[in-house]
């Protein structure tokens, strides 16, 4: 993945590529890569979003778009930035990087930030405004086939997010043909476990303290039920 800026930041998979990409490409492919291409080292800069920062009004507020995104999601991309300067990670795409680090104590601060930056870029493009409602029939069906219902998809998804202990992630992932909810704590993602991610809740307190305070099922359900993007879902699933 090239390091993104505000007009190469989607993140669509193409079941071609993931299939026939070698064991590295796939794990990039499953993270929503877009393509890689020879680049001198530059720093990431903050990914531009696709809406307005108080768009998902009223289920998050501005203020809280504003703090997470502006604050939390620049810190992480201004931190890897000063991490894997005049090093080998210098000038490799962000999935590399997090795929290279991953598991290793030494370069847990690199692996942090880089997952990091991945995982809120991810989550931005899960919601829309006026998101939620009925899936497209294709996922649908893909949700029916591995969890007997929507709603049942969305129960387990929700029961993943609000029982992940502490700070943490709740996804939908791609496990080989089957739809799946995981949950991964910190900076954790579905990349390093071979699973390929369709959308992802992020439960980190910054994501939600400001508007829920400790109702964090309230916030979840919020999400899934008035923001979740089934279109980017099924772009990723397929």
């Amino acid at each position: 993945m090239e390091k993104m800026d505000a007009t190469n930041s989607s993140i669509a998979i193409s079941r071609r590529d993931f299939l026939i990409a070698s064991t590295a490409t796939v794990a990039w492919l499953a993270m929503g890569g877009l393509p890689i291409t020879a680049r001198a080292a530059v720093p990431f800069v903050l990914p531009s979003l696709s809406y307005a920062v108080n768009a998902l009004e009223p289920v998050i507020s501005g203020r809280t778009i504003s703090f997470h995104y502006g604050k939390h999601h620049r810190g992480y991309v201004d931190n890897l930035n000063k991490l894997i300067g005049g090093t080998e990670y210098a000038d490799l795409p962000l999935e590399k990087i997090i795929i290279g680090t991953a598991g290793h104590t030494e370069k847990a601060a690199i692996f942090n930030n880089a997952a990091q930056v991945w995982n809120h870029t991810f989550y931005w493009k899960s919601m829309t405004p006026k998101g939620g409602g009925e899936p497209p029939n294709e996922l649908k069906r893909k949700m029916e086939a591995s969890f007997g219902s929507v709603e049942a998809c969305k129960k387990e998804l929700a029961s993943a997010a609000v029982s992940q202990f502490g700070s943490g992630w709740a996804w939908l992932v791609l496990d080989g043909d089957k739809l799946k909810a995981v949950k991964t704590a910190s900076a954790d993602l579905p990349l390093t476990m071979g699973m390929k991610p369709v959308l992802t809740v992020d439960v980190w307190e910054h994501a939600y303290y400001l508007d829920y305070q400790n109702r964090r099922a309230e916030y979840v359900n919020a999400v899934l039920d008035k923001l979740i993007n089934w279109e980017f879902a099924l772009q990723n699933a397929c």
